[in-house]
C-alpha cells in the first residue's frame, strides 16, 4: 500500500481503486501486472512474509521485524526507514527489490492469499498473519481515509461503516481476508497473532516471533526489541513513525498514522444498530473459521 512510500516517487497522481480479479488495487501504487507476477516469484526458506488486513498493526511488525534482525540495537535501525527495510511486496516496482535483496528477505503485504507466491504452499518462507478486531478496524480505517491522499476521503462515519462492510474499500472485506489466509494455514509455515494479544503482553509475542523465526536473542535483547517497538516509542521515532511519507500520500495536517494504538475504540463510534448487524454478519462469514483464529464474541461485543 501507499505505506511503503518513503519518497517523492509519484508526481501528481489521481489515485483511486481499480478492481482486478475480484481485489481493489490503487492506481498508481498498484498494478494488476505486478500483483500477477507475484505467485511465480521464487520462494527461499529464509523469506518471511507479514500479511495483514490494513490498520492491523503493519508498522508495528515492520518495527519488531526489523530490530529482531538487529538483535535489539535500534541505533542500527538509524540509517532506514522501516518500510525500506520491510518493503510493501505489491507497490510498483517491486519485483527488481525482491528478487536482488539478500536473504533474509522480509516483506509486508496486504494482499489476499490467492495473490501470493505458490511457493507458500510447499512450506518455503514464513508467514506471519497479524489481526485486529475487525470493528476497531474499521473505525482505524475511517479515521485512515481522513488524511490519506491516495483513498477517498469519507463524507462520515455511518457511510464509512457501509462501504466497509461491503468491502468497497482496500483490502477489500475484512471477513474473506482473514478467512482466505487462516483456512489455508496448515499449507505453510504460519504465525497467527493479534494485535490485541500485542497490546496485553508484547514481550510473549516477541519471544513467539524471534521462536518462529529461529532467532536466538538473549534476554536482553528481546527486552531491547519490546521497549523500543511500544506505541510511545515508535511515535516519536522518524523511521517509525511514517512522518516522512511525502504529503502527496499523506496530509500530515490532518491526522497522524499512529493515532492511538488502543483497543476498544470502536465503542465510542458505533451506534447500537451498527453494533448487531457488525455482530450478524461476524457470526455469519466466521463460522467456517477455524476457532483458534477468531475472537470469542464476548471481546466483541460491547460490555
Amino acid at each position: 500500500m501507499a505505506e511503503g512510500f518513503s519518497h517523492s516517487s509519484c508526481e501528481s497522481l489521481e489515485y483511486k481503486l481499480v478492481l482486478h480479479m475480484g481485489f481493489n488495487l490503487i492506481s498508481g501504487i498498484h498494478s494488476p501486472e505486478v500483483v500477477d507476477q507475484i505467485r511465480n516469484f521464487e520462494i527461499r526458506d529464509s523469506d518471511v512474509f507479514v500479511i495483514t488486513y490494513p490498520k492491523s498493526g503493519t508498522i508495528w511488525l515492520q518495527q519488531i521485524l526489523s530490530l529482531i534482525e538487529v538483535k535489539g540495537d535500534v541505533t542500527a535501525t538509524n540509517d532506514q526507514l522501516n518500510s525500506e527495510r520491510v518493503p510493501w511486496i505489491e507497490l510498483l516496482n517491486s519485483e527488481k527489490q525482491f528478487v536482488s535483496a539478500p536473504s533474509p528477505r522480509i516483506h509486508v503485504s496486504h494482499l489476499p492469499y490467492k495473490f501470493m507466491p505458490l511457493g507458500l504452499k510447499q512450506k518455503k518462507g514464513k508467514v506471519i498473519y497479524v489481526a485486529r478486531n475487525p470493528k476497531d478496524v474499521l473505525v482505524s480505517y475511517f479515521h485512515f481515509h481522513k488524511f490519506a491522499n491516495m483513498l477517498e476521503t469519507p463524507k462520515d462515519f455511518d457511510t464509512f461503516f457501509e462501504k466497509f462492510m461491503e468491502g468497497n474499500v482496500f483490502g477489500n472485506c475484512w471477513f474473506e481476508h482473514v478467512n482466505g489466509w487462516c483456512s489455508h494455514n496448515d499449507e505453510m509455515n504460519f504465525l497467527y497473532i493479534t494485535y490485541e494479544e500485542m497490546i496485553k503482553d508484547l514481550q510473549s509475542v516477541v519471544e513467539r516471533i524471534a521462536s518462529f523465526l529461529g532467532r536466538n536473542l538473549t534476554p536482553q535483547q528481546l527486552n531491547d526489541v519490546v521497549e523500543h517497538s511500544t506505541f510511545k516509542n515508535m511515535k516519536n521515532n522518524p523511521q517509525a513513525n511514517y512522518q516522512q511519507v511525502p504529503v502527496i500520500l499523506l496530509n500530515h495536517q490532518q491526522g497522524a498514522f499512529m493515532r492511538k494504538g488502543t483497543v476498544g475504540d470502536w465503542k465510542n463510534y458505533f451506534t447500537v444498530a451498527q453494533n448487531e448487524r457488525f455482530d450478524k454478519v461476524y457470526q455469519q462469514k466466521m463460522k467456517d473459521v477455524p476457532l483458534s483464529f477468531i475472537w470469542d464474541m464476548s471481546d466483541l461485543v460491547t460490555p
